[in-house]
């Protein structure tokens, strides 16, 4: 199955950036997991078929946040990530 890890950087913590992520990822029905990094960055691992769509809000993000760039890179991982989570750091 397509699967995408993603480094998101910019303004996105302590924006609602990781509820914003699980609430289009449940919408559009990706799998994976999103969780804030010590950096300051947020990481997400998705899988799915509408992942590019997925990627286009990710870029956008919620309200107050400032997406200044996206380092993504696909695999074909054949194990199912289940349902979307926020994961601790």
């Amino acid at each position: 199955m397509k699967t995408v890890q993603v480094w998101v950087s910019g303004h996105v913590q302590g924006v609602g950036f990781r509820w914003h992520v699980r609430q289009w990822a449940q919408r559009l029905g990706i799998s994976g997991w999103v969780r804030n990094l010590p950096d300051g960055r947020v990481e997400l691992k998705a899988q799915g078929q509408r992942l590019d769509e997925f990627l286009r809000k990710v870029a956008q993000g919620p309200q107050g946040a400032k997406v200044t760039s996206l380092q993504d890179e696909w695999t074909d991982l054949g194990e199912p990530l289940g349902s979307f989570q926020i994961l601790s750091c």
